[in-house]
């Protein structure tokens, strides 16, 4: 009885077997064939006349822009602008979030 049974799983595993073999070489089969080239939309024409009519005019800049002339100025000033009297933008970082100073890897 389990010789039935062996030799019935044999042939479904070498049909499945077969059945993937077949998959693969009706795949590389379909590659061969060279792709064809399909355009989806016809390509755009101009409108009659187009030449003669005005062009639109350029966008307006929007009134609310950050005024150029003026510089960033940084965060924290350095030594000689500290003493002259600016103050930091920023508080001084907590203690627990200064971390050692970054090495070079050499």
């Amino acid at each position: 009885m389990a010789t039935r049974s062996l030799k019935r799983e044999s042939l479904i595993a070498s049909l499945l077997i077969l059945g993937g073999v077949g998959l693969c070489a009706l795949a590389l089969f379909m590659m061969r064939e060279p792709p064809r080239v399909v355009q989806a939309t016809p390509p755009l024409q101009s409108t009659p006349g187009a030449e003669s009519k005005p062009a639109l005019p350029a966008p307006i800049p929007p009134a609310l822009t950050r005024p150029s002339a003026i510089p960033p100025e940084p965060a924290r000033p350095d030594t000689d602008a500290q003493k002259l009297g600016a103050q930091p933008a920023l508080p001084p970082a907590p203690a627990e979030k200064v971390g050692e100073p970054v090495r070079p890897n050499n």
